[in-house]
């Protein structure tokens, strides 16, 4: 079986780096701007902090695994407190 096909998740982010492309696909079939802006705005009102401060612990750990349009949404994501 593919790393591409397997169920489960063998590091801790995989899951959500998922959900964070599968959001960016969706935008990118938008207008660029209104596609960076949906995806954080998406971010925004429906991933609890939890999930937005794992999502920066991958950002700030070099995005590895994210499409280009979640890198470009981040300065629009909401920062959760430590």
């Amino acid at each position: 079986m593919s790393p591409d096909t397997c169920t489960h998740e063998t590091r801790p982010h995989d899951k959500l780096i998922v959900m964070a492309n599968q959001i960016a696909r969706f935008m990118e079939s938008k207008p660029h701007a209104e596609g960076v802006a949906g995806l954080a705005s998406h971010i925004n009102d429906f991933w609890e902090p939890r999930m937005r401060r794992q999502l920066f612990e991958v950002l700030d750990a070099g995005d590895a695994g994210l499409r280009p349009l979640v890198t470009e949404a981040a300065p629009l994501i909401r920062r959760p407190g430590a």
